[in-house]
């Protein structure tokens, strides 16, 4: 049996590593990295030290607690071998779950384990924040919800904002105690070439156009006096808009419920008497013997497409908030479902009861918040536990790609596949990259059509419209919800034109494109003017 040792790679730059550490790298038979995604290693690979990563097991896991013990147990396993060298970003005792939990893992199995002191990007964080630790500073990791609570009462730095997801979850979290417009700092690259401190208000922390793996964000104390604006009891939000309270017998129906099931948590007559059977009885009719020739035709495949379009046309009057038009749109919608439930029914699959109770089921067992005994402490810790039991539910899923489906509108579908593979690394480092690839796209896409290749032209465009959308997701932007709202403005300006037109009595050949194009600069401003 070896012994483990426990080193840092410093919080960037290779000037930063000691000596000492090095030299243990290079000797040392068995090198495990916490993840080789860190600027020193390109130094490390040079030196010809010999090391393996646990990048792999970030990709298996379905939470970083699953990671952390999965990477101290390969550690513990290469230790019955021989001696090994554990290294870490930063510092090995500066917000380093896994060496937390080796120390334990270590003690317990009688494995000697060292662990070597090294620079953390802290270090270089209290020299551009002009900061003292000794003030106060709390250090916790991104996901730790349950400290970000207390953010404002003093001095907070928050590790491990590496992606803009992390950062939007972090952000939404913050922003239940802290105003949208609290200034906080944004940390990146520290002791690198292109290092980043510098302030920014909490509201844009995950529009940032650099975000990785080496950012952290600092939140600093509100100035003393401003946290009176808290509220003191549960009397004082009672009166503000969007505080809900809970009287003395909600613990009291949790304990009745504990462990019951969906039917424990049913009243025995629903909070409003809503009725569906009247649908799915005309829908029967429809589809009987001497019912509607053409429902009777129908599949599930040859009404695919009545779905999505009847989805759209709600979206369309959410949009326009049109309330009479939702309220119908709805019902289209609901049609729909009854219509596939119907048809699965009559192939002996499945029927409408089915589909309610799986989704009645399903809410129930990724609330347990709300049915169950499981504590959380704001929204986004029931996201974190939503993520975790749906991947408990869908263990088919077993590539990074799975769930994205294929009949997704083209742009949204790309937004979703690049997000998936970007929580794995696989992503452009910064904005400024993805632009290059929108230019570099365009010109293959003109080099295809002066070459008068169709079918390489229509590829390339593709391409072209691929890297738009990266570019859009790197600066915050979805653009499916993008090119709707441009879908919307062309309509509404191109019926202002048309209305001119017919004003005008003329026909649509009778004017020039500089007259219609002055029409349309009219819509424009109206619109700017909320008139259109």
């Amino acid at each position: 049996m070896g012994t483990i040792t426990i080193v840092g790679l410093g919080p960037g730059a290779v000037g930063h590593l000691s000596l000492e550490t090095m030299g243990l790298l290079q000797n040392c038979a068995q090198v495990i990295l916490r993840t080789a995604v860190h600027p020193t290693v390109a130094e490390l690979e040079k030196q010809n030290v010999k090391f393996t990563s646990c990048d792999d097991l970030y990709e298996k896991a379905a939470s970083f607690e699953e990671v952390y013990n999965s990477v101290v147990e390969r550690v513990l396993a290469a230790a019955q071998n021989g001696d090994v060298v554990y290294a870490v970003p930063g510092s090995p005792l500066v917000a380093e779950k896994t060496v937390v939990l080796m120390r334990t893992a270590a003690k317990a199995q009688g494995i000697k384990l060292v662990i070597k002191p090294s620079m953390s990007f802290l270090d270089l964080a209290y020299v551009e924040l002009g900061i003292d630790p000794i003030a106060g500073l709390q250090i916790i990791d991104a996901q730790d919800f349950a400290e970000i609570a207390s953010a404002g009462q003093h001095p907070l730095m928050i590790t491990q904002v590496y992606s803009q997801m992390v950062a939007g979850d972090l952000k939404i979290a913050l922003m239940d105690v802290l105003p949208d417009e609290y200034e906080i700092y944004f940390l990146r690259n520290l002791g690198l070439p292109d290092e980043e401190c510098r302030p920014i208000k909490l509201f844009e922390l995950d529009r940032q156009p650099n975000i990785d793996h080496l950012t952290s964000a600092y939140v600093p104390p509100m100035p003393e006096g401003a946290e009176d604006t808290v509220f003191e009891n549960v009397d004082d939000a009672e009166a503000v808009p969007g505080i809900i309270t809970f009287g003395d017998d909600e613990d009291e129906f949790a304990e009745e419920g504990e462990e019951g099931y969906a039917e424990d948590f049913l009243p025995e007559a629903g909070f409003d008497d809503f009725d569906i059977q009247p649908l799915a009885d005309v829908m029967r009719t429809l589809r009987e013997p001497g019912g509607c020739p053409w429902d009777r035709e129908q599949t599930h495949k040859s009404i695919r497409s009545n779905m999505i379009e009847e989805v759209y046309e709600y979206l369309e009057a959410v949009d326009a908030d049109d309330v009479d038009g939702m309220r119908e749109e709805l019902g289209d919608v609901l049609m729909q479902v009854v219509f596939h439930a119907r048809m699965a029914q009559e192939a002996g699959r499945f029927d409408l009861q089915d589909v309610i109770d799986e989704v009645v089921d399903k809410l129930i067992r990724r609330h347990p918040h709300v049915f169950g005994d499981t504590h959380v402490d704001n929204s986004d810790d029931v996201l974190v536990n939503w993520e975790a039991i749906k991947k408990q539910e869908k263990q088919e899923r077993k590539h990074v790609l799975d769930g994205v489906t294929q009949g997704l509108p083209a742009l949204l579908r790309a937004y979703k596949l690049q997000s998936k593979a970007a929580k794995v690394g696989f992503d452009w480092q910064d904005s400024a990259s993805v632009w290059a690839k929108v230019q570099e796209e365009l010109g293959e896409l003109q080099d295809a059509l002066q070459a008068g290749d169709k079918a390489a032209a229509e590829s390339e465009l593709g391409d072209v419209l691929f890297a738009v959308v990266n570019y859009a997701r790197h600066n915050g932007i979805e653009p499916e919800v993008a090119l709707d709202g441009t879908n919307n403005r062309f309509a509404s300006r191109f019926n202002y034109v048309e209305k001119q037109v017919e004003v005008s009595g003329k026909k649509w050949q009778d004017f020039t494109l500089t007259e219609l194009d002055e029409f349309w600069n009219q819509a424009k401003d109206l619109e700017r003017k909320n008139d259109l």
